[in-house]
């Protein structure tokens, strides 16, 4: 009996990791909203990391996160590093573009539970009926990182917390300008 189960545990990893290298070395998460506000209403609340409590879905993993700023106040320079427990880990985000009311360009590099550099980017684009505003997020995939997406959506599980920070981020803006 032991035998059998160590050959269908040895089979199951075999086809994980074979499934894995056939995994792209990148990825991307990427998700929309239209808010009814004017890119200028709305590019303020991303280009100040001071203002992220306000809708950012990550804030509220751990009310007891250690934050710094540091650099410009806002916009390209502008820096911001975070430490809490073990849902909201630990890195930095930094402001290396930005074009208001068009696009936002950031470095995120975290640092636990696991090391990833990744880019950022927010745009603020004028439609006819508001302002379509997109977040999203680049990456290379390691190997390890490979085996974690056959297990596990990446997209989704990442996705719907953009989905959640993007509905805060239209709240807020279209109250601001009603």
């Amino acid at each position: 009996m032991l035998t059998v189960i160590l050959i269908v545990v040895g089979a199951a990893v075999v086809v994980v990791l074979t499934l894995a290298s056939f995994r792209p070395n990148t990825f991307r998460v990427q998700r929309s909203i239209t808010v009814k506000a004017p890119p200028a209403a709305i590019f303020p609340m991303v280009n100040d990391f001071r203002k992220w409590p306000l809708w950012s879905p990550y804030e509220k993993l751990d009310p007891a996160m250690k934050r710094t700023f540091e650099g410009a106040e806002s916009g390209k320079g502008a820096a911001y590093t975070w430490d809490g427990n073990k849902k909201a880990g630990a890195g930095r985000m930094e402001i290396i573009d930005s074009q208001l009311p068009g696009k936002l360009a950031m470095s995120l590099a975290f640092t636990r539970p696991f090391r990833a550099n990744n880019s950022v980017t927010f745009t603020f684009v004028q439609e006819s009926d508001g302002t379509s505003v997109t977040w999203i997020m680049d990456g290379t995939v390691p190997f390890i990182g490979k085996v974690m997406h056959v297990l596990i959506n990446m997209d989704k599980m990442i996705g719907k917390d953009f989905e959640a920070g993007l509905a805060r981020l239209k709240g807020i803006s279209e109250d601001r300008t009603d």
